[in-house]
């Protein structure tokens, strides 16, 4: 190192990108990269242990990769004597020990942090430099221009001009492949029963790893979630090698069967790179070049690699700007008054109805649900029965491993609860039983009947559904998409009703609850 004082560089648990704008200038010959694991970040909310395993270890196989460069990095562990408080008590005790001439930072996902951050100039008395995060599609400045003066910021065109903008999925005139933009409506086939899902990949835990497993065992085991048989892809070359797999043999019927459900497989079609993409393992822009790539080649079909490409081109940059130019106040909305605290079986799994026994084992083995089973059991269920917002959302980020705030929040908030009063989705996602057993085979294996509706036997979604329906009339009956459905309920007559919203009651009064949610 020269004797320039150095410039210290910050790089945060979910920023494991090379090309990261805290790491863009760094001079090896002076500068340290500073990495942090801090027991604020793991416990603001208690974080499945499996999520604070891969980021750890992920962390740590990168602090490996910067020094075989000839970076000096130095690596604060939660397990050593006097670290690991937080990102603010890291940063203190470093500039203290190399006296920078400042410090470079990449600003985070989260508003939480980024408060924080905005103080960390005053706190280590030397300057702070916050860069813009490269590594999206959209700049949040791009994002503003689009959303402003829009009556609605709806999802599908800011869909279509960022494919013009990226030129995927073009014709050579400009025009959508296959002439539409959108093949969502051929991708919501229920599975066949014959139709076997290939095996994700599995990545044996290295030494340096099985080091963080025993670590995060110790301090967090107490937390909700499972660590046995982790093998989560930790590395670049793991997640490269994850999506590889991906791309051979899944993404053929991924867009199909994206929407379908089939008890004890948790994982069927689906890419399962949404943890190392948000970490900054994966480049977004290569993974949506390389699904078109696979459709050029024929081995893919259009509907597939259109809506991967819809989900990390769109919904996924979609709802960063969403989270960026609406926080703080976004998550303070609640426009249907939904203030039931969260029932318990949301953390143990114990309750009668099937569906969501099996996704809420499922995320306590795996941190891991796919956007059905997030959207229209488990979000369903919370906003039928007028769960608190701040509960759920809680609930959201705590259980699973690619779960940060911009892109957790408005998915559970504004797409499962519409607690934003309709800002990013066009109607609230409300279902009865009959779609849960259109698209799997959980019912099959319930004590209760989705054909049903006030028998003992019967669905609960089903008396929570209408129920719903009456209870936000006043909200949702303005929507043109929910007009039939108001329709239909006033044509079943209000005695009819009545039973049902009074089923709807006992169910709910019936079942164990978390203490309410503290504002």
């Amino acid at each position: 190192m020269t004797d320039a004082a150095p410039v210290l560089r910050l790089v945060l648990g979910d920023q494991l990108s090379r090309s990261i704008a805290a790491l863009g200038d760094i001079d090896p010959a002076r500068d340290v990269v500073l990495m942090i694991e801090a027991m604020e970040e793991c416990t603001y909310v208690p974080h499945h242990p499996r999520k604070i395993a891969f980021l750890f270890s992920a962390m740590r196989h990168f602090a490996e990769a910067l020094r075989a460069e000839g970076i000096t990095v130095d690596y604060r562990r939660l397990d050593e004597p006097g670290e690991g408080r937080s990102f603010r008590h890291g940063l203190e005790q470093a500039v203290a020990r190399y006296r920078p001439a400042r410090v470079v930072v990449t600003e985070p996902g989260e508003w939480r942090v980024l408060e924080d951050m905005r103080g960390w100039q005053e706190a280590v008395g030397v300057p702070v430099d916050i860069r813009l995060d490269g590594r999206f599609l959209c700049p949040l400045e791009d994002f503003r221009r689009w959303a402003g003066g829009r009556r609605t910021l709806r999802m599908e065109w800011f869909y279509r001009d960022m494919r013009r903008r990226h030129g995927l999925l073009l014709t050579p005139g400009s025009e959508p492949e296959g002439g539409r933009w959108n093949y969502d409506q051929d991708n919501r086939e229920a599975l066949p029963a014959d139709l076997e899902a290939p095996d994700p990949p599995a990545f044996a835990p290295d030494a340096l790893t099985r080091e963080v497993l025993d670590l995060v065992a110790a301090r967090f085991g107490h937390h909700f979630g499972r660590l046995q048989g982790f093998a989560m892809p930790v590395t670049a070359a793991d997640a490269e090698a994850a999506f590889d797999h991906f791309i051979r043999h899944r993404l053929p019927r991924f867009g199909t069967y994206q929407d379908a459900m089939r008890q004890g497989e948790p994982f069927l079609f689906h890419s399962l790179i949404s943890a190392p993409l948000n970490a900054g393992l994966l480049d977004p822009l290569d993974l949506c070049r390389r699904a078109e790539d696979a459709y050029h080649a024929g081995h893919a079909p259009l509907n597939a690699v259109e809506g991967f490409i819809r989900q990390i081109l769109g919904w996924r940059e979609y709802v960063r700007g969403i989270y960026w130019t609406r926080m703080p106040d976004y998550a303070q909305t609640n426009a249907l008054e939904a203030h039931r605290p969260l029932p318990r079986f949301y953390w143990t799994g114990e309750t009668g109805m099937n569906c969501l026994r099996q996704v809420v084992t499922e995320t306590h083995d795996h941190a891991h649900a796919h956007h059905i089973q997030r959207l229209m059991v488990t979000g369903n269920f919370a906003l039928l029965a007028g769960i608190d917002p701040a509960a759920v959302n809680a609930w959201y980020l705590v259980v699973y491993a690619d779960a940060y705030e911009w892109v957790q929040l408005p998915n559970t908030h504004g797409m499962a609860l519409y607690a934003d009063g309709g800002l990013l989705a066009s109607k609230p996602y409300a279902a009865s039983g009959k779609y849960i057993d259109r698209m799997s085979d959980y019912c099959r294996h319930c004590r209760y009947s989705p054909k049903k509706q006030l028998e003992d036997d019967a669905c609960p979604f089903n008396a929570l559904y209408w129920d719903f329906i009456a209870r936000t009339r006043a909200v949702t009956a303005r929507n043109r998409r929910m007009m039939m459905i108001h329709k239909t309920m006033d044509r079943m007559g209000d005695e009819k009703i009545r039973a049902l919203r009074d089923k709807a009651r006992t169910f709910l009064d019936g079942l164990e609850y978390d203490p309410p949610v503290r504002r």
